[in-house]
């Protein structure tokens, strides 16, 4: 998916809602356990649920990984299911991946060549020969880690150089060079408060990935209020059975509050 469908797919929508499915054997519903595909059945429950407020969808593969071959057939069926049954959906493969040059290509054929999806996450800590294969596949998108939500966040990308600048910045700065915004994105957590005006002012055009709104403390209000750009700009990430149990059954109420909360801010677009 291109830049252009995309920012057209959110301005249908009215949504920049995208579903982090880190489907959890110890959080799902418990019947759902007897199944011969106990974390595909569960996927498909909430892909079918939520498929109208949102524009696109995150698998974490360490949730699937740990699982072995039966956990890799379910990412992979999750995926088939998003193309065959909601093919406007953009796909994000979380796996964080990063390595010297020859790694990196096996890796970027894996995703973009076998699994097919529109992007993945990539760690930026081995420099430029360790992110460009993953460039070489058109229509298809790195989502660089930039700024994390998680606590340990501080231990390095916050530390400053003898200018007073992070070490986030430098990532940001360096790695626009590498790709222009309709291939490259950004992890910013949505812990990060009001740090995302500083992050638009030097990649001010550049989708941002927002995971930590709800459980870990992120605030969507501050998010849009800091971050959202020309063309809305953001994904909200909530996470389907990480770090919160999901019910059997989603309700309607629940499926619109955070839609509504994303319509609010897709106005201006």
């Amino acid at each position: 998916m291109n830049r252009q469908q995309l920012i057209a797919n959110i301005r249908r929508k009215r949504s920049f809602l995208c579903v982090g499915l880190d489907t959890d054997l110890k959080k799902i519903p418990a019947h759902l356990l007897d199944a011969e595909d106990p974390i595909f059945d569960f996927n498909k429950a909430i892909i079918d649920a939520t498929a109208p407020y949102c524009v696109a969808y995150k698998p974490n593969l360490a949730f699937y990984e740990c699982f072995g071959v039966k956990g890799w057939q379910a990412y992979e069926k999750t995926v088939d299911y998003l193309r065959t049954h909601h093919p406007d959906q953009f796909i994000i493969a979380d796996a964080k991946r990063g390595d010297i040059g020859n790694t990196s290509a096996m890796y970027a054929r894996t995703f973009f060549g076998e699994s097919s999806v529109d992007a993945l996450t990539v760690a930026p800590y081995m420099g430029e020969d360790s992110v460009t294969p993953f460039l070489d596949y058109p229509d298809r998108w790195v989502i660089l880690l930039a700024l994390t939500s998680n606590k340990g966040s501080q231990d390095f990308q916050l530390i400053a150089d003898g200018e007073g600048r992070p070490l986030y910045e430098h990532v940001l700065r360096t790695s626009s060079r590498w790709a222009g915004a309709d291939r490259m994105m950004y992890v910013v957590g949505a812990t990060q408060g009001r740090l995302f005006a500083d992050i638009r002012r030097i990649v001010p055009d550049h989708f941002l990935l927002v995971p930590g709104v709800g459980a870990q403390g992120g605030s969507l209000e501050e998010v849009c209020r800091y971050g959202l750009n020309a063309d809305c700009g953001l994904w909200s990430t909530p996470a389907a059975a990480s770090s919160t149990p999901i019910p059997a059954k989603i309700s309607p109420a629940s499926q619109n509050k955070r839609r509504k909360s994303c319509n609010n801010r897709c106005r201006p677009f």
